[in-house]
């Protein structure tokens, strides 16, 4: 491991363990206010329903639970210890464990699905490609990877969230750009959806929303 890879990992674990309690509640009710994004997720569950899938990145576990609702036998991983402990108060019936996306504790080909709703933004550009990698490594032949994110070609670093001190880059990416490292990565898109930003849910959107939906070659 890198000492700025280190220093990535350890700033986002750091971040959201600081932020879990106020964060959980923020984010709650979110996907009640977006249909779009709604939609989105249920035609994933459709491809890779019953499972299983892995949401990387899971925070509370609202996506965990919300895919499990609609028949995908799915499981949250997490970096941050504080927001693995809420998504098990929160969903006791569902599967959640700390580990990173760069390094998933999962054997190769064993997924349906994986799900990376917003969980790729904080991973540095030289980095995205090991993420996209690891994802490949576990998805079976034909499964299927939904990645959400905000598009833009930016990074914003952000110091506080609410009474919170944090250190987390926000890097926001072309669609196209996350679309031509999936397929070199060996996980061709199959779908594409930019929404334009929202003034609906907790906090108003700033950037447009990118949704790509992936498919790993068949072996």
């Amino acid at each position: 491991m890198t000492p700025s890879e280190a220093g990535f990992l350890t700033d986002t674990r750091a971040s959201y363990d600081a932020m879990a309690a106020d964060y959980a509640a923020w984010i709650r009710d979110e996907l009640a206010a977006k249909p779009l994004d709604r939609a989105v997720l249920d035609g994933f569950a459709e491809h890779v329903r019953p499972g299983p899938v892995a949401d990387v990145g899971c925070g509370p576990g609202r996506v965990t639970a919300y895919l499990h609702e609609r028949g995908v036998r799915t499981s949250g991983v997490d970096l941050s210890p504080r927001m693995i402990e809420i998504a098990r108060a929160a969903h006791p019936d569902l599967r959640f464990e700390v580990g990173s996306m760069l390094a998933l504790d999962l054997p190769d080909g064993s997924l349906a699905g994986l799900l990376a709703w917003y969980s790729t933004i904080h991973v540095p550009p030289e980095r995205l490609p090991d993420a996209f990698a690891e994802f490949h490594r576990v998805l079976a032949p034909g499964g299927h990877l939904l990645a959400a994110f905000q598009a833009g070609d930016e990074v914003a670093r952000r110091t506080r969230a609410g009474d919170h001190a944090i250190a987390l880059d926000f890097h926001y990416r072309r669609p196209d750009d996350v679309a031509a490292l999936l397929a070199r990565a060996g996980l061709d898109v199959r779908a594409r959806l930019v929404r334009e930003p929202d003034d609906d849910g907790p906090y108003p959107e700033q950037h447009a929303q990118a949704f790509l939906l992936a498919r790993k070659r068949p072996a």
